[in-house]
């Protein structure tokens, strides 16, 4: 299977996996040639507060997309890919974190996806969800899981 579309998937916690994640997403897009799709997904509240926090003013063309692309943990995962000569692009998607990127998954046709998460109880999991597992049982590709707790 070749590799040509990597959809690396972050939300509102993985400013503190930014390594694992880069890491993870370089040593699988470098060597095949391809390109990665940074995906930030927001809930409205999320997007809403997001919005405002990073100074859009009125008349600004406020987008999911723009608001992922000024997003402090998507410029640093562009940095880290930049620096491994990794091309990639940047999508915002507003709605429920694992629906949204399994949307986001098939609409870039990504041939793998990487999302990072923390290790939770069984119980944990039943009462909160769990983002990643919802990715991991409906993604239209493998998924790779970087937990950042190591």
């Amino acid at each position: 299977m070749a590799i040509e579309n990597l959809l690396l998937a972050v939300g509102p916690s993985d400013d503190e996996r930014i390594e694992p994640l880069a890491r993870t997403a370089t040593d699988v897009a470098g060597p095949a040639g391809a390109t990665v799709t940074l995906a930030h997904v927001f809930t409205r509240e999320e997007y809403d507060d997001t919005a405002d926090r990073l100074g859009f003013q009125d008349g600004d063309e406020v987008t999911p997309d723009a608001v992922a692309r000024r997003h402090a943990t998507i410029r640093d995962l562009g940095e880290h890919l930049s620096d491994a000569g990794v091309d990639y692009d940047v999508r915002g998607h507003v709605g429920e974190h694992g629906e949204s990127i399994v949307e986001v998954a098939d609409d870039v046709d990504a041939d793998i996806a990487v999302v990072g998460g923390r290790k939770r109880s069984p119980t944990g999991k039943a009462v909160f969800g769990s983002t990643a597992q919802t990715v991991l049982l409906s993604a239209p590709c493998p998924v790779t899981f970087v937990r950042g707790d190591h």
